[in-house]
């Protein structure tokens, strides 16, 4: 599995999910208001799309979608103003971290951020200091296990023709999950296609690829895995990208 796969796979077992649902709810409500801004119609708005799906995948409620589109498009008295902002540093031994944000209040932002970085051992950078070492990809993730517990017919090679075909880069099959990487610019028809041939990924966003990963033994590894975990935890984080390589040993170790 790659890195984005297996910080998920960590995630799911250590039963953040069900744990913080509030607080996904209310992250997600944020990715549909600041989306919605550029239209209120998923079928128009490809990126209001992608929230939505995104949420119904973690089973938020319908009337708190709607609810959230209404407010992203200003239809709401109580409409908050939020913006994406993407925040750059540096973990334990150097690794490179991008964090995105949706905030209403960039100084209370920073400030945790900062706050977080230092008690990791770690440290906010200057805007361009670690962004030149990833590339934003489109992603989708089809996780293997479904097919024995869901009986779903998820055919590996089927999803590997159909991707190719529609413009995907690059799709990596492994014995747990099938992971399908995308230019930016052909992240929707390659969403299309796999919908359209009946592919429904666990997940699909916008991610920042390292364009070069460095290893960590286990201890360091830790630690900057604890810090990816408190960063993860703030409010107004959404995700967390690092340039660390994640070992089959990182995982048992962490998870």
């Amino acid at each position: 599995m790659s890195g984005h796969s297996k910080w998920s796979t960590i995630k799911r077992k250590k039963g953040a999910a069900d744990a913080a649902r509030g607080k996904i709810f209310t992250r997600l409500a944020r990715e549909i208001q600041v989306a919605a801004r550029s239209g209120a119609d998923p079928a128009m708005n490809f990126a209001l799309r992608l929230a939505v799906d995104k949420a119904k995948a973690a089973n938020m409620p319908k009337d708190n979608i709607e609810r959230s589109i209404r407010r992203g498009a200003g239809l709401e008295k109580d409409s908050a103003i939020f913006e994406e902002v993407v925040y750059e540093g540096y973990g334990p031994n150097g690794v490179a971290m991008l964090v995105e944000c949706i905030t209403d209040n960039r100084t209370r932002t920073v400030a945790e951020l900062r706050r977080a970085f230092n008690r990791g051992n770690g440290n906010l950078g200057e805007p361009g200091s670690v962004a030149w070492q990833f590339t934003q990809k489109g992603y989708f993730l089809f996780n293997r296990f479904d097919e024995q517990e869901n009986d779903i017919d998820l055919d590996p090679d089927a999803i590997f023709m159909v991707a190719l075909e529609a413009g995907a880069e690059d799709v990596v099959i492994s014995d747990d999950v099938v992971e399908v990487y995308t230019d930016r610019a052909d992240f929707a028809a390659v969403s299309q296609a796999l919908q359209e041939h009946g592919f429904t990924p666990a997940e699909s966003s916008l991610v920042m690829k390292p364009n070069m990963t460095v290893e960590l033994d286990a201890a360091s590894a830790t630690a900057v895995l604890n810090l990816v975990e408190t960063l993860e935890d703030l409010d107004d984080v959404t995700q967390v990208s690092h340039n660390m390589e994640m070992t089959d040993a990182i995982v048992a170790q962490f998870a």
